[in-house]
């Protein structure tokens, strides 16, 4: 090799002697991947086939002083960098196409002080990284809904999961981060140093530097909850959803549920004879005094006559990785999404209108329970905002074939037409798809993206981080 083609943020095309390339390397202790490698195709892949960049290097970083050479080597050469962490946003911000990504996938050690009740996890962990090392304590931080998820993207994109009702945004549990600013250096970012970068990472994206390690507040649940899902057949999906509504009008915070309408995948919890039929789903999960919760939950046992039923007493471990079958790679996925401040009828109707025309096995329209704690929180609290959201709507697309990407695309977006009335004006950054832009960022972040751009122009002032949902410099 005498030169490596890689490009610019703006798509240039750059050159690179190899001895160039070389002398970074010997700066570097994890593994580099360029195009031809043994490995390199497979470090390409992340969970959303629509997403198929190329970048012309891959570092695997081991430590912060990697991530810092990395930094480095991008910013004097001009080349477009991106990071990976779980590769599992669905707009594959991780890949940056001809440009260098930084993959934090070897970066998976999780410390645990259960006496000071906190957590510091390196920026290449899962949730179930994280899960399984604070559930030895019988502890848990707030984060998502599938293990798979990476720490870094759920957290710095705001997060909700389980926990959300109890302890707020994922983001309101982060005590502290260690970042890589823009021009290389290593700093720690939490309410006594550098707060402006602080309130700007806890829900401003990966706009302002690359998290290493991540500092949690954990809190007392599990090791044994009460969770799972119930199944209906999809003609009970009215009398499903006003169970869900009727169930959460005054449910304790221990208690968080989604609602999911869908063609049944061929699951063997699900009745065999519901398979590929529309069914309605409630996923629960209660964190509180397992005998109330058994309690609170009966009735749903009663409703109707359920195609399933996995709702018992389990691991809060296991009730984290219960929809990762949901979400394989290599799936070509779409989603649209908005926040709503309620739940009616008439949303209800919207989205068991909305199921009835999905067009693939594995499209899903979903509503999310999020009320409680982070609504408690002022609305600058984080840059996260979004503190009057009490639900998200999430109309998500997933299929096989490129073939079928403008049928399945269309579902969703037509879909959310239809559902937009019902919107706070705001929406999660995380599940902003490849196309969406400046404008559904600045729906994102609402009345707080004038103070993260002010931010970005402190801290980045060139904008060299912009392969996320970009926040432009002041």
């Amino acid at each position: 090799m005498s030169t490596l083609t890689a490009k610019s943020p703006q798509g240039e095309e750059l050159n690179l002697d190899e001895s160039v390339v070389n002398t970074f390397r010997a700066q570097v202790r994890g593994p580099i991947l360029v195009k031809g490698d043994p490995q390199y195709d497979q470090a390409c892949n992340i969970w959303n086939a629509m997403i198929t960049r190329r970048p012309a290097m891959i570092v695997h970083c081991l430590d912060s002083t990697d991530i810092m050479a990395g930094v480095n080597f991008a910013r004097a050469h001009g080349i477009a960098l991106s990071v990976r962490g779980g590769g599992h946003n669905i707009s594959g911000m991780a890949l940056s196409d001809g440009g260098m990504v930084l993959d934090m996938s070897l970066r998976k050690g999780v410390w645990v002080d259960p006496a000071s009740r906190r957590a510091i996890a390196q920026t290449g962990c899962t949730l179930g990284d994280v899960d399984r090392e604070t559930q030895l304590h019988g502890l848990a931080t707030s984060l998502g809904f599938i293990s798979k998820t990476g720490i870094a993207g759920l957290t710095l994109g705001g997060g909700f999961g389980y926990l959300t009702r109890r302890f707020g945004w994922t983001c309101d549990s982060v005590r502290s981060l260690e970042v890589v600013t823009a021009d290389g250096r290593l700093v720690r970012a939490s309410e006594k140093e550098n707060p402006d970068l602080f309130w700007a990472m806890r829900g401003g994206g990966s706009n302002f530097g690359i998290a290493t390690n991540i500092e949690y507040s954990l809190y007392p649940v599990g090791p044994e909850i009460l969770g799972g899902a119930i199944a209906w057949p999809g003609e009970d999906a009215p009398r499903v959803l006003e169970a869900f509504g009727n169930l959460l009008k005054n449910a304790p915070s221990e208690l968080t549920c989604a609602a999911a309408l869908r063609p049944a995948p061929p699951a063997p919890w699900l009745k065999k004879e519901s398979h590929g039929k529309p069914i309605a789903i409630l996923v629960l999960c209660y964190t509180g005094p397992l005998e109330k919760g058994e309690k609170l939950l009966a009735p749903l046992k009663s409703l109707g006559s359920p195609v399933g039923d996995l709702l018992q007493r389990r691991t809060y471990v296991s009730q984290q990785s219960l929809l990762d079958g949901t979400q394989p790679d290599g799936r070509r996925n779409y989603w649209k999404s908005e926040y709503v401040a309620s739940h009616g009828s008439e949303l209800s109707a919207r989205l068991i209108d909305s199921a009835r025309r999905i067009v693939s096995p594995h499209s899903t329209a979903m509503i999310f329970q999020l009320e409680g704690a982070l609504n408690r929180l002022p609305a600058d609290y984080s840059a996260v905002g979004n503190r009057d959201a009490h639900y998200v709507i999430n109309l998500a697309a997933s299929w096989e074939k490129a073939k079928d990407d403008e049928a399945n695309i269309a579902w969703a977006r037509n879909s959310w037409r239809d559902m937009k009335q019902f919107s706070t004006g705001g929406t999660y950054v995380n599940f902003l798809t490849e196309e969406e832009g400046d404008d559904r960022v600045r729906s994102a972040y609402g009345d707080n993206y004038a103070r993260l751009a002010d931010i970005k122009k402190r801290w980045d002032p060139a904008n060299f981080f912009r392969a996320n949902k970009n926040v432009v410099p002041a």
